[in-house]
């Protein structure tokens, strides 16, 4: 491995767990046409209390880093997003930054979404290769962000063990350095799918869920089936404390927290209601894979 790799890779993984908690805040172009994300309207008043949460990484848009992360530069490592997909068309993801934007923008990972399970898979998987084709020889980790949402995909596939296995196999065999796919709801498969696949797996943070109790309790599961970590996004900035949140999922991603452990924490968190600061520059990274 690249030294510039293992350089970026560390930036985003805890030193003590070796676990990545990252918050996503690539939501805008896909979502819907009739409204923003809500809870995320605003990105430049969410993005303080995101980086006050201190989470291992955040995942922006290209335009987005380059509007409203400046003041924040270097407290807290991102990775780029490269692709969305039009609303009504969720099944078709399009390529609109590149391998030199995120070096430009001094990324530490470029992230790219792709759907299996449709019609236009190939696509999607060449358009991944091409990505990680350009990204190695720079030493840029890929994040490969894998959806079985096409049309050959039956209701309910996208959390299925065989689609969300299938998934994470797509993204190592085309080489990417972490594949990000939907929990399962189970450990016992969620693990499988750990297990089957030779590079890390994160689990998407998934649809808005009814309590911080379920929330809690997914994340939970996914640490227990053995993955390196979560990335999450709506129900982090959707929730009135975004801080206290994060916290509560530190937790749980870094400390093995319980789910009653980590409710205690977000409510103890969002009593204190802390002034809202700029994060602490981050601390040496170290032991990706320790």
């Amino acid at each position: 491995m690249l030294l510039g790799k293992l350089v970026r890779l560390n930036r985003m993984t805890n030193p003590k767990s070796g676990k990545i908690l990252a918050i996503a805040m690539d939501h805008g172009i896909a979502t819907s046409y009739s409204e923003l994300p809500r809870g995320l309207e605003k990105v430049p008043q969410v993005l303080p209390q995101v980086i006050a949460g201190q989470p291992d990484a955040i995942v922006l848009m290209r335009g987005m880093a380059m509007h409203c992360l400046p003041p924040y530069a270097g407290q807290v490592p991102w990775m780029m997003q490269t692709t969305a997909f039009s609303p009504h068309i969720p099944g078709v993801d399009h390529q609109f930054s590149f391998v030199e934007d995120a070096l430009a923008l001094g990324a530490d990972a470029i992230a790219m979404t792709i759907t299996v399970g449709d019609d236009q898979q190939g696509h999607g998987v060449s358009m991944l290769g091409r990505l990680v084709r350009a990204a190695m020889p720079v030493g840029l980790p890929v994040v490969a962000h894998v959806y079985a949402k096409g049309n050959q995909v039956p209701p309910g596939g996208l959390t299925q063990l065989s689609w969300v296995r299938y998934a994470a196999r797509v993204g190592a065999e085309i080489g990417a350095d972490i594949v990000k796919v939907p929990y399962t709801g189970s450990v016992e498969t969620y693990a499988e799918v750990v297990e089957t696949c030779p590079v890390p797996v994160v689990a998407s943070g998934g649809p808005r869920v009814n309590s911080l109790e379920e929330l809690f309790s997914q994340v939970r599961g996914v640490m227990d089936a053995g993955a390196k970590g979560t990335t999450i996004g709506r129900n982090v900035w959707a929730d009135p404390n975004i801080p206290a949140v994060i916290a509560a999922l530190r937790a749980l991603v870094h400390q093995g927290a319980s789910v009653s452990e980590a409710l205690d924490i977000y409510h103890s968190s969002a009593q204190a209601a802390p002034q809202l600061v700029q994060a602490e520059p981050s601390t040496p990274r170290s032991g990706f894979y320790a």
